[in-house]
């Protein structure tokens, strides 16, 4: 059984849109086949109106220890630098470059912070 954030993720939809149209909150592999082999017509629509601009998904991987998870991007995020779990300490990323300045960004996902470095003016 996968759970219905799961099959959103594979339909690559918005966890909103898998509820707002019925999914149940757990699907069998087969349940998840047989949408992905003869989609719903909101499926078909939402996929239509992709642009590829903004992905649905985003893996977020700390550079420290390797721990995963998908998330949703927010339209605040810029491009991370790096992104690390909470619980790790700054000085296990690598040093940013001679002229720049790394700058946190906390609430990235369930569990991570951003890091972005800048050029210094």
């Amino acid at each position: 059984m996968i759970t219905r954030r799961e099959a959103a993720q594979r339909l690559d939809i918005p966890l909103e849109m898998a509820t707002r149209h019925g999914l149940p909150t757990r699907l069998t592999e087969a349940q998840l086949a047989e949408i992905e082999a003869d989609p719903p017509p909101w499926l078909v629509q939402s996929r239509a109106n992709r642009t590829g601009k903004k992905p649905v998904w985003v893996d977020l991987v700390c550079d420290v220890c390797g721990s995963a998870e998908k998330a949703r991007p927010k339209k605040w995020w810029p491009t991370f630098t790096y992104v690390s779990c909470a619980v790790h300490e700054p000085s296990e990323l690598p040093p940013p470059a001679s002229g720049e300045l790394r700058v946190e960004m906390p609430g990235v996902g369930s569990r991570f912070v951003g890091w972005v470095d800048t050029t210094l003016d």
